[in-house]
């Protein structure tokens, strides 16, 4: 069987170590899988992901010139449908929907309304990342001592 950049095939783990897996390939040919390339999360331990001897589906990724073979799991996987759409209300507190409320407003001041509402989110955010950090309200880090 000839093997050509591509193509999706099926081999056997003969090999696992700390940076990828190696494949046997039909035909007796051997490729490698590099860690990441596994699966389509991060892999730690590529145990966690695949044994030896195991058989699996691989796309041949490049041959190279002195005849390596890289090979992918993860691309060889089906796509995987896009996250359902949430239909409901917007998380956000501005409303962008209600037009009606804003007849009677000038464009200033519906800017000056979102601009308000964007502050405030800013402050809030800011508060919750600076207490993350350590350095809200006089912490070792904020230079207040």
């Amino acid at each position: 069987m000839q093997l050509e950049v591509g193509k999706i095939v099926e081999g056997k783990v003969t090999g696992i170590t700390k940076f990828g897996a190696f494949v046997e390939l039909p035909g007796g040919k051997t490729g490698m899988v590099h860690i990441s390339e596994v699966a389509t999360t991060y892999v730690n331990e590529i145990s966690d992901y695949i044994k030896e001897n195991q058989m699996v589906k691989v796309k041949v990724l490049s041959i190279s010139p002195e005849g390596k073979v890289s090979l992918s799991i993860k691309r060889a996987l089906p796509p995987t449908p896009p996250p359902p759409r949430r239909d409901g209300p917007r998380v956000d507190s501005f409303d962008w929907s209600s037009s009606r409320k804003n007849d009677n407003m000038s464009f200033e001041d519906m800017m000056n309304k979102f601009k308000q509402a964007s502050d405030d989110k800013m402050s809030d955010l800011k508060k919750y990342t600076d207490v993350k950090r350590g350095t809200g309200n006089g912490g070792r880090r904020s230079g207040q001592r």
